[in-house]
């Protein structure tokens, strides 16, 4: 199946309109891939009456599988694992300015909640029940908000967890669970899920944060909308607090009050 340049140009026009993501003509081959399955359940054999669909008949929920489809990238456990260890080296500094109240942590752009359990298995390990501490992932798709919240993960998603932390951490799956994992109950208490447009204001019930992480997802936006973005994650962070971004997502030409403090990792200017 292939969309004519009008569908396409159609279907950028509606997600960057719900999302706030810009769709460049490079990613037409990815659209064509992720909207056949969508059209074939939607009785279509071309593309380009699907689209005429969706943008004249269709339903909110057929809009919303849409975006989540062009918005699920494929993620796994300890993801650019430097990170990690540099959220470990500043727990102490950290923790000293809880000041009582518990460490929280903002997996900003979660998808489907392997940063976020990475972050609670770092901080279970680090911390166990000696601090509070608990981790909110967000996410534009409601789809992958419900795959975190599920816990289950195919074993490839685990594949940078050490046979100890694996253990530890997860449950293999029998039978027709063969070749997945399941994230243990003692985790799971620790982190809440919700859906969240970093494009649009921000939740009130988020509250502020000691850490967010706020990777992989910068790249998808111009830098205008990129400095929106931060600036509005910014609101969230805590004076001292700690925000990471992804490797490839330097805010460096960005107008927006940070200092950097590490590859990839800022904090407020001072």
């Amino acid at each position: 199946m292939s969309l004519s340049q009008g569908s396409f140009d159609a279907v950028a026009g509606l997600f960057e309109k719900v999302s706030g993501i810009r769709l460049v003509a490079a990613k037409k081959p990815l659209v064509e891939g992720r909207l056949q399955r969508l059209a074939q359940q939607a009785g279509h054999a071309r593309l380009d009456d699907y689209v005429h669909q969706l943008m004249h008949a269709a339903s909110a929920e057929e809009i919303t599988r849409v975006v989540d489809k062009l918005t699920t990238n494929e993620t796994y456990f300890f993801r650019e694992p430097q990170h990690y260890d540099h959220l470990k080296a500043q727990l102490p500094t950290l923790l000293n300015l809880l000041a009582g109240q518990p460490l929280r942590v903002w997996s900003a752009a979660s998808s489907s909640g392997e940063e976020a359990y990475s972050l609670a298995m770092l901080l279970d390990e680090e911390l166990g029940d000696q601090t509070r501490w608990e981790i909110v992932g967000t996410d534009l798709s409601t789809q992958m908000v419900q795959h975190g919240k599920r816990a289950l993960y195919t074993l490839d998603r685990a594949r940078n967890l050490s046979p100890a932390r694996l253990k530890r951490h997860c449950l293999r799956g029998t039978g027709e669970y063969e070749g997945h994992v399941l994230v243990q109950r003692h985790l799971r208490e620790h982190v809440n899920f919700g859906a969240a447009n970093l494009m649009r204001e921000l939740p009130r019930t988020l509250g502020r944060f000691d850490v967010i992480f706020l990777r992989n997802v910068l790249i998808y936006f111009d830098p205008p909308a990129k400095a929106a973005i931060v600036r509005r994650v910014l609101g969230q962070l805590k004076p001292d607090g700690l925000l990471y971004t992804g490797h490839a997502e330097s805010l460096a030409n960005l107008d927006v009050p940070v200092r950097s403090v590490a590859t990839a990792v800022y904090a407020h200017a001072t």
